[in-house]
């Protein structure tokens, strides 16, 4: 079935996302406003895009028909840390999800601890076993109060029992346990049911191709 975006109105495109982009990873937002005060959210139009520099790209929304107040600290200060979603810290995300008014701190409402960045201002969150120091490269307007945000990766902090090899940044990815973001309000899944595909070559093809 067709379903052409210029006829079917905004929400229902959003369904359509993220009911078929899954699982997504879960950016979860920490910044500061101008006065020093914390901000917690999370963020589910997330992905790395590049590592050349290190790039991840964030998709914000309208809050009452203005930018959330994570993209508008974004604007106005240049930093964040994106911190990644842990099934053990999933229902502490949940609750900094919840739409209360700026300035009310959402990790201590979630009972979460901020520790102290290296690089950037804003604190990342003790918990997450992922969090990575951002300063704002670009914001790219997309109408309708929304923006996506591109970060530069300037750190990143990985939960020490969860590195497998520091000097090869190899890194235990299942122990991580995170958790990414599927379809409808409440639906989530685990990374850790994976299938392993791995990659071929022309000549491993070209092979396949003479024994059929």
């Amino acid at each position: 079935m067709l379903f052409d975006f210029a006829a079917i109105g905004p929400d229902n495109a959003y369904k359509l996302l993220v009911s078929t982009v899954v699982p997504r990873p879960i950016a979860w937002v920490t910044t500061l406003d101008t006065e020093g005060r914390v901000n917690a959210a999370p963020y589910s139009f997330f992905n790395a895009m590049a590592n050349d520099p290190a790039v991840v790209a964030i998709g914000i929304g309208p809050k009452r028909g203005e930018l959330k107040d994570t993209g508008t600290n974004i604007r106005r200060t240049g930093q964040f840390v994106v911190n990644l979603v842990s099934e053990e810290t999933a229902h502490a995300m949940n609750i900094t999800a919840i739409d209360v008014d700026p300035g009310v701190d959402e990790l201590a409402m979630a009972k979460l601890t901020p520790l102290a960045s290296t690089l950037v201002k804003p604190p990342r969150i003790a918990e997450s076993p992922v969090s990575m120091e951002c300063e704002r490269l670009a914001v790219v307007e997309v109408g309708n109060g929304r923006a996506v945000v591109l970060g530069k990766v300037l750190a990143m902090h990985v939960r020490d029992d969860c590195v497998l090899d520091p000097a090869r940044c190899y890194i235990d990815t299942p122990r991580l346990g995170l958790i990414g973001r599927m379809h409808g309000r409440g639906w989530y899944a685990r990374t850790t049911d994976r299938i392993e595909i791995p990659r071929i070559t022309v000549a491993d093809w070209l092979a396949g191709k003479a024994a059929e």
